[in-house]
């Protein structure tokens, strides 16, 4: 989930301790990259010849179906520039089949994986590369461990399960808005994590299988708006650019103790890191802590110090949840400084008893 750097990336930061304030399940941390080998340039991607005084300019790109504008130079519809034979993910296309074969199963993000390499399935192949430094073994070996995950797991299923509304009830909500600033998108997914709606812990964290098994069903209603399969322009900059198709994270603390971690939410939190670090690369744009102590403060300054700098611009932390308008603008509920309905309005959730 990182752009990639001009550089030889930085060496490797400290191994830094899970907070109780990151009771949170994706992957904050992700390797800087190495800088993918150039393309050539092509008919397709050569950037276009500079306009003669008689000839009219290009017009500027059209945002497509999911309000990204296609990349300069790149030829409108889902397309990917033409990839040398030794290029990353070229060599990742060619062994596809073969990790296809070996699991039996190819669906990974809603996307049905192809050997023969079209836009979509490069597109998460890209995914996988970018969360692995573009190291290809590890990449590869991330890639069949989820296939065989998604297989075995069927998350797709639990999205559409029906869960106890004691345990989760008003926990979680996924909306589609708009106006988010700086985020280049017409629309952005934002899934929110409501720890403060949680009355009993035992009741709520006690269960583990099916607080994961909850928690992997609004991941996968968050990855159904964000509809990968529906995407219509590459990452840019051949891949190595800022990723458009990537979902935001709210974790709200409001009413929830930090003065006494209970064991329970903290083996949770674990499993929960453990499955989306594992079987969810790149699917995180950004995530925001609301309503955490000011005292909890030190916690995101350490961080910042033992953190790559691609990783510390996902998180923020904030000790009011009525500043995150300012972050997401003004279409989040009015509990968060915005203009909208609260979340059981404006949001989606999983079915419940």
């Amino acid at each position: 989930m990182a752009d990639t750097a001009a550089q030889a990336p930085a060496p490797a930061p400290a191994p830094v301790e899970k907070s109780e304030v990151d009771a949170v399940d994706d992957n904050l941390a992700a390797p800087a990259q190495q800088p993918l080998p150039a393309v050539p340039a092509s008919p397709e991607t050569a950037p276009a010849a500079k306009a003669e005084p008689n000839e009219k300019a290009e017009p500027a790109p059209e945002p497509n179906a999911n309000g990204v504008a296609e990349p300069a130079g790149v030829a409108s519809g889902p397309s990917w520039p033409e990839l040398p034979p030794d290029h990353p993910l070229a060599k990742f296309v060619a062994e596809l089949g073969a990790i296809l074969d070996e699991v039996g199963h190819d669906e990974m993000y809603g996307v049905k994986l192809d050997k023969s390499g079209p836009f979509h399935t490069k597109l998460v192949l890209q995914k996988f590369l970018r969360a692995n430094s573009n190291d290809l073994d590890k990449a590869k070996e991330q890639l069949r461990n989820s296939l065989k995950w998604r297989k075995e797991y069927n998350p797709l299923k639990a999205k559409d399960e029906v869960f106890s509304k004691e345990k989760f009830g008003g926990l979680g909500y996924v909306t589609v808005v708009e106006g988010v600033p700086d985020s280049g998108n017409a629309k952005d997914v934002i899934t929110y994590n409501n720890y403060g709606a949680v009355k009993d812990f035992k009741v709520t964290f006690g269960d583990l299988d099916a607080f994961i098994r909850w928690r992997v069903g609004l991941m996968e209603l968050g990855l159904e708006k964000l509809d990968l399969a529906a995407a219509a322009a590459p990452i840019p900059d051949f891949g190595q650019g800022k990723d458009p198709y990537q979902g935001i994270q709210v974790h709200d603390y409001h009413d929830v103790s930090f003065l006494r971690p209970d064991p329970l939410v903290k083996s949770s939190s674990k499993k929960a890191i453990e499955t989306f670090q594992k079987y969810y690369p790149e699917t995180l744009g950004r995530k925001f802590f609301v309503n955490v102590p000011v005292i909890m403060g030190w916690f995101y300054s350490a961080m910042k110090l033992v953190l790559a700098k691609e990783t510390v611009r996902k998180f923020t932390m904030l000790s009011y949840g009525n500043t995150l308008a300012a972050e997401l603008g003004p279409n989040v509920p009015a509990a968060y400084g915005g203009k909208a309905e609260g979340l059981d309005k404006i949001g989606e959730t999983l079915k419940v008893e």
